[in-house]
């Protein structure tokens, strides 16, 4: 796959929101293991057609493939999930292994050199009733993430569904719940830039990678079900292409981010506003020959329940602030339908979009559409 497909495909094809099994799927598959034992063990399967309707090149070489072959059916991958409370204990653990080539991992990017990788592995001790800290790999507490499955971050690439490696607090006081937070890189080892599901906007192991971040977030509820929230986030960006071998710590990144989350009845609203920044280490330059890179986002995420079913639409738009990109305003929309039959999910997903963001974190323009059909099963 050519790089100029990988920009506008990675970026959404490999990030998923809906990757971690739903907390209330999980704790039905798992709940006749946990009355009796523990550790519990569930895993499960996910499979997934796609039809590329515009992939931004000129050739149009993926519409062609579609139209030849009527899409494909692809990206499979089994999960494996290990949950462990004992009855008394202030310690727990939880982790996720996936493989397959719909692991939301790549091999030349992972710890791992293969299609498989740890998604999260944490160790928590509970504080009390209201406090927890974690120490591992788990979610970065930022904002709030897309809710499609395949087409993923969309334009919130880079600061959407993100899984790094460091250490967590997460409490609550009265209607206010808060995270802090220290990741001292974005995966495991020295070299892997791999943060499933969000991939592909953090530099490569060839280039930079994020490390030495802090995080802060806080959240209101001002009301049933409606909060608002901020989220802060700072910290360094490590060369890993220096002629010496040194890797020197010496790029700057951070983002803000308000957000909102309301439930009414059926019907769910969310959005978010956020600004990022980056000024990359030595020896790395953005697509225009200079060493920052600056915009905004926005995302709007509306939503319909009706039983099983559950209707959405994901709103994405970036907003170039790098000095020279004349990208200007992009958006990305996917609508889509999620149905609950049991098991698992089944999705029916559409994505448009006539931008991304790279692995600088930069805003480009090209067009990209595709039709997405999945499936899950879990046990």
């Amino acid at each position: 796959m050519d790089n100029k497909r990988l920009s506008v495909i990675g970026e959404t094809h490999q990030s998923v929101k809906r990757l971690a099994l739903p907390a209330a799927l999980l704790a039905a598959s798992l709940a006749s293991v946990q009355v009796t034992a523990s550790p519990a063990i569930s895993g499960g399967i996910w499979i997934n057609y796609t039809y590329v309707g515009n992939d931004g090149d000129p050739a149009e070489t993926a519409d062609v493939i579609s139209d030849n072959e009527g899409g494909f059916i692809g990206d499979e991958a089994l999960i494996l999930y290990f949950d462990d409370q004992k009855e008394g204990s202030p310690w727990s653990m939880s982790a996720e292994m996936r493989y397959g080539p719909g692991a939301y991992t790549r091999a030349s990017e992972n710890s791992t050199g293969d299609n498989f990788s740890l998604h999260k592995a944490w160790v928590a001790y509970q504080i009390d009733e209201s406090k927890q800290v974690k120490v591992g790999k788990s979610q970065v507490p930022f904002g709030w993430k897309t809710y499609n499955n395949w087409p993923g971050d969309m334009l919130l690439g880079g600061y959407g569904d993100q899984m790094d490696v460091g250490v967590k607090l997460s409490g609550s006081v009265s209607a206010i719940s808060y995270d802090a937070a220290y990741f001292h890189a974005d995966d495991w080892g020295e070299s892997s830039t791999d943060t499933q599901s969000d991939n592909g906007h953090w530099g490569s192991p060839t280039t930079y990678r994020k490390v030495k971040t802090l995080v802060a977030n806080a959240a209101y509820q001002f009301a049933k079900d409606q909060k608002v929230g901020m989220s802060l986030q700072s910290g360094k960006l490590q060369a890993l292409n220096d002629a010496e071998g040194e890797h020197p710590v010496n790029g700057e990144h951070s983002a803000w981010v308000a957000y909102y989350t309301g439930q009414f009845d059926q019907v769910t609203v969310q959005a978010e506003y956020m600004g990022t920044r980056r000024e990359l280490p030595e020896g790395n330059l953005n697509a225009l020959g200079g060493d920052e890179v600056k915009n905004d986002r926005a995302a709007l995420l509306l939503g319909y329940t009706s039983g099983d079913w559950f209707w959405f639409l994901d709103a994405t738009q970036a907003s170039a602030g790098t000095d020279g990109n004349v990208a200007g305003d992009v958006t990305a929309f996917s609508p889509g339908v999620t149905y609950n039959y049991g098991q698992g999910w089944i999705y029916l997903e559409y994505l448009t979009q006539d931008g991304f963001i790279n692995r600088d974190g930069m805003v480009g323009e090209g067009d990209y559409s595709a039709l997405y059909a999945t499936i899950d099963y879990y046990f």
